[in-house]
């Protein structure tokens, strides 16, 4: 694990060789059959799922990963998978998922998807990927994973073999006789065949029984998160994800490292960042429950089970991070070295309250699935700049432009804010995605991948993310950072997390408002609040109209903010106050997604005709239509 403590750090390590002189695998089984010939016999990956810190775990050497791999690789070439097609998987966390992405990219293209998306959206990505055999939950209590996957199957005639891996196996008695008493029907409502995925894991040979590919291809595909609409595929290659892992093992992790994942394994955080990171490094990671960090008592047992996996790093976000500081540290974590938080900005008091209550630093880091994942992190060793994402990695090259007035593009000045934009081993330029066409304009100088974040380099090298180009407030044709407002708020006590957005406005397009939720216990008024707000944003223009106090915020699976959800919120209340305002019965009833029009109101109701609901929207940016 190399020294990286300032930028010239990083940039020594890319100095001592181009990238392509590395001398690493070339293919996702040479990187596994990599790390066996070096630490075999260590643990390779734990998983409970049940969060107590005594309950049941089933951990796997690097020895049987490698072997149960190979069982699933030859497993799917079985079932007519070759190097171009595609083994998708709804899944939770476990330790199938683990051998499923690991032996559906040795196979062909993995293709993980995202249980918490509606079936419509994972057929439209079935279909999309051309998807031949899907690996999913047989029907289990409390778990609809099953009965989506039936029914985005039956959207998607692609999918021949559907196999189903029962997580009843990892419970013990009385809980496994249980669940066979009380197992939801299993859904049938499809024409692929349905396997038992363990089933037939071990009917196959424990070594790989088909030569293996030679050189760099497409290995993945990492759908987006679908925050805006359906969402887009994303193509990852061998070399992407190796170098995601080279990344981890040279910066961060040695095989004596435990590494504790509630994050979810359709997401490269965990599967790029933790899994790949432990391939090259021969780490040891656990993944509790599941769900993750969403899963029962997880929060509850976090620190104890810190203490049962003597953890030395934790991955986690900024919502997760909120959630562990409403909790007292009840158990030995001294053996955490470090904290890695990613996926949206830390605000400054949670950084600090983590700190005092861990003595440990976190460090912020920054990726993105269209770039493979890793761009940037704060230095291990070196400063941390709190809100900063550091220091670009060996061979990333980070450049922040704009468009000029004549059509052209530039690189900004230190401090100066732009898009984002990233050339690395991870960055695929022009196949960024499945879809041809959704990779237009997606590049400047031809390599360098558009982000779609703002942000800055400071004098110092630092990277800061400002913010999202889609997320803009743009108030009267003023561009307003919803971070400005975000970063405001959360610097009241009694604030846990904060979503900005723009709400529709009659005569400015959008003016900024707020959703909050708060630390428990703690009690604060909206006045309160939007007084707070006022005084501590300069910026007149971006002060919140409206600020509003949730249970909990709309959040991913990887604790980001969902701010579609906090939109449709906002646009229903302004639609609905300005009909009721004009004495016009008719209300919005939801708020859709359509593929041209963006999010579009649904208007329902007994009105004298749709010309005076017209009248009254139409003066709004965000169309409607009636039901």
């Amino acid at each position: 694990m190399g020294n990286f403590a300032t930028l010239d750090d990083a940039q020594r390590i890319q100095d001592e060789m181009p990238w392509e002189d590395r001398g690493l695998p070339g293919t996702m089984y040479g990187f596994l059959e990599d790390v066996v010939s070096r630490h075999g016999p260590r643990n390779a990956v734990s998983y409970q799922i049940l969060s107590g810190p005594k309950d049941k775990a089933e951990t796997l050497t690097w020895a049987e990963l490698h072997a149960r791999t190979c069982q699933a690789a030859n497993m799917f070439r079985d079932m007519g998978v070759g190097e171009s097609d595609v083994v998708a998987y709804i899944l939770p966390n476990c330790n199938e998922t683990v051998v499923t992405l690991l032996g559906g990219m040795i196979a062909g293209i993995v293709n993980p998807i995202n249980p918490l998306l509606e079936a419509e959206q994972i057929g439209t990505i079935l279909r999309e990927t051309g998807a031949k055999v899907l690996v999913t939950l047989k029907a289990f209590p409390k778990s609809d994973v099953a009965q989506k996957a039936a029914e985005a199957a039956q959207l998607a005639p692609n999918v021949q073999t559907i196999l189903e891996v029962d997580l009843n196996r990892y419970l013990t008695p009385p809980k496994s006789w249980i669940v066979p008493l009380i197992r939801p029907k299993n859904p049938t409502a499809h024409n692929a065949r349905v396997l038992d995925f363990n089933a037939e894991l071990t009917r196959r040979p424990r070594t790989l029984s088909f030569p293996d590919g030679e050189g760099d291809r497409v290995a993945a595909y990492f759908h987006t998160g679908g925050t805006t609409g359906m969402p887009k595929v994303a193509q990852h290659k061998y070399s992407g994800m190796i170098y995601n892992g080279w990344i981890g093992h040279t910066l961060l992790f040695t095989e004596k490292d435990n590494i504790i994942c509630p994050l979810p394994l359709f997401h490269v955080f965990a599967c790029h960042v933790i899994v790949m990171a432990a391939l090259a490094s021969g780490a040891h990671v656990v993944f509790p429950t599941p769900a993750g960090y969403r899963g029962d008592g997880v929060f509850d047992n976090f620190w104890k089970l810190i203490e049962r996996w003597q953890i030395s790093f934790i991955i986690t976000v900024p919502t997760a991070i909120s959630a562990l500081m409403q909790r007292p540290v009840d158990a030995d974590i001294s053996s955490v070295q470090t904290a890695f938080s990613g996926s949206s900005p830390l605000p400054v008091e949670l950084f600090h309250r983590f700190e005092r209550a861990t003595g440990v630093k976190v460090v912020e880091g920054y990726g993105l699935t269209e770039a493979t994942c890793l761009v940037s992190c704060n230095p291990t060793d070196g400063e941390k700049r709190i809100g900063s994402v550091g220091f670009p990695f060996p061979y990333t090259d980070v450049k922040i432009l704009v468009h000029t007035s004549d059509g052209g593009v530039a690189e900004c000045p230190p401090d100066d804010i732009g898009e984002i934009c990233v050339a690395n081993p991870g960055v695929i330029p022009g196949g960024t995605y499945t879809e041809s066409d959704k990779n237009l304009h997606m590049f400047h100088y031809d390599n360098y991948l558009r982000t779609g974040d703002l942000g800055r380099i400071d004098p110092d090298g630092y990277l800061w993310i400002t913010g999202r180009a889609k997320d803009l407030i743009i108030r009267g044709g003023h561009n307003i950072d919803p971070a400005l407002i975000e970063e405001a708020l959360a610097g009241h006590e009694a604030v846990a997390m904060v979503g900005a957005i723009g709400q529709p406005d009659a005569h400015a397009g959008e003016t900024p408002c707020a959703y909050v939720e708060l630390v428990a216990g703690a009690s604060v008024s909206t006045e309160e609040l939007l007084e707070f707000a006022v005084a501590h944003i300069s910026e007149r223009a971006a002060h919140p109209k409206h600020v509003e106090i949730l249970p909990e915020l709309p959040k991913t699976a990887v604790g980001k903010v969902f701010k579609p959800d906090l939109r449709r919120r906002a646009i229903t209340r302004i639609y609905n106050a300005a009909l009721k305002k004009s004495d016009v019965p008719d209300r919005v009833v939801r708020v859709r997604e359509d593929p041209k029009r963006g999010l579009t109101a649904v208007v329902e109701g007994e009105s004298s005709g749709d010309g005076k609901v017209s009248e009254i929207l139409g003066h709004f940016i965000v169309p409607w239509e009636r039901r």
